[in-house]
């Protein structure tokens, strides 16, 4: 049940769970500004959050809805005692300007039921800092998952308020390896942390899981694909495939954004499953003969690390996906994952595998390399620089 935040929830404190000592240094709360929502495509946000909840209160500041009848408000969820969403509700049609003022009133009272003295804010979107600079929490990070500013319809200020940002962060993380080298002269303190991925999660693909009811009645080797469907998304390349092998059946899973539905390919075996739960992947990735990655080498996907790599291979999947720099490396340089640059290479790869038996070498390989890229441990290396950072502080100010 939703709640309005003021004045419902009284100042938090620090849940029982905390077990380290570096634990104790975290402060009361850590409040994250992100352009996606919770409730979308679970991934870095939710999987990293989700464990910082551990040992501290985590608010997490969604961009606003356009549906309050007359007044401006704030509603928060919990998702667990020490998980709390919170969105804007805004009146519709209100001008740039009045937005962020409403933003910056709904911030403002936030602050009465939220120590903001002994916070952390937490970034995903430079956009936030139109409506929250003004606030001083006790430490800034910026993890910077995706080069947003090359995105389809990303504000023009986007570059220059990512400037202001990493001015004002006390760490940045990069969502990739390609990024942090992007990135990594614009501030003292960067660390690169690529995508993890909760093995026990996935490898459930590989165990005798009932396939799910929209995709059992498809027959035919089975190439799957599952994340958003956007600009960065090769609709050509899916279409030359359904062409060139219409016995294959392509298993599109996930939300459609940025680009007219209208476009996509309708051959008769491209099959749009629609958005899927964390908690059901697996099913659809256990009968799958291919996992995809086929996104087009453009400015939007010059920088991504997508999470599905690791995912599809945790299942035990065969991967096949387009030149993707920080796909090539690690994934590709092992031979972990099938490189392509054009449909030919890509039905090459599927034919491969499809004429071979799962290899026993490739799976324990793969197994090998997934040990070290767990969410756990990503979590875990990035609470001990946050501790660290928040350690030195300490003793520059008793100093």
């Amino acid at each position: 049940m939703e709640q309005l935040l003021y004045p419902s929830y009284p100042m938090t404190k620090k849940p029982n769970q905390m077990k380290s000592d570096t634990s104790k240094l975290f402060p009361l709360n850590l409040i994250c500004f992100s352009h996606l929502r919770w409730d979308f495509v679970y991934q870095r946000p939710q999987h990293l959050l989700s464990r910082f909840s551990r040992n501290t209160t985590v608010w997490f500041v969604e961009e606003p809805i356009f549906d309050a009848v007359e007044q401006s408000y704030l509603s928060v969820r919990a998702e667990s005692p020490t998980l709390k969403i919170a969105v804007p509700h805004l009146l519709n049609g209100l001008t740039e300007e009045e937005i962020i003022h409403e933003q910056t009133t709904l911030i403002k009272k936030m602050q009465l039921t939220v120590d903001f003295s002994d916070s952390i804010f937490w970034y995903y979107t430079p956009m936030a800092l139109k409506f929250s600079a003004q606030f001083k929490p006790r430490y800034i990070v910026y993890d910077c998952m995706d080069e947003l500013s090359a995105f389809r319809y990303a504000p023009k200020e986007m570059v220059q308020l990512e400037k202001t940002l990493m001015a004002r962060a006390d760490i940045v993380f990069t969502g990739g390896q390609s990024l942090f080298e992007a990135k990594k002269k614009q501030h003292n303190n960067i660390h690169p942390f690529p995508s993890g991925i909760e093995i026990e999660h996935f490898s459930k693909a590989r165990t005798h899981i009932v396939e799910p009811a929209d995709q059992i009645g498809i027959t035919g080797p089975k190439l799957g694909f599952y994340g958003v469907i956007d600009e960065r998304f090769d609709i050509t390349l899916i279409r030359q495939l359904a062409e060139a092998r219409p016995t294959w059946q392509f298993i599109l899973i996930g939300p459609v954004l940025k680009i007219d539905k209208a476009t996509l390919p309708a051959n008769s075996n491209i099959h749009y499953l629609g958005q899927k739960s964390y908690q059901e992947l697996p099913a659809y990735l256990a009968h799958w003969n291919i996992a995809l990655i086929p996104f087009l080498i453009n400015e939007s996907t010059r920088f991504i690390s997508p999470t599905k790599t690791p995912e599809y291979l945790a299942g035990g999947v065969p991967v096949i996906s387009s030149a993707i720099t920080d796909v090539i490396n690690p994934y590709g340089k092992y031979d972990l994952v099938h490189i392509c640059g054009s449909a030919q290479e890509f039905i090459r790869a599927t034919e491969s595998e499809l004429n071979k038996s799962c290899s026993k070498l490739w799976l324990a390989k793969t197994d090998v390399f997934l040990k070290g890229v767990s969410w756990d441990a990503t979590y875990q290396a990035m609470n001990d620089k946050i501790s660290l950072g928040l350690a030195e502080q300490k003793i520059s100010l008793a100093s």
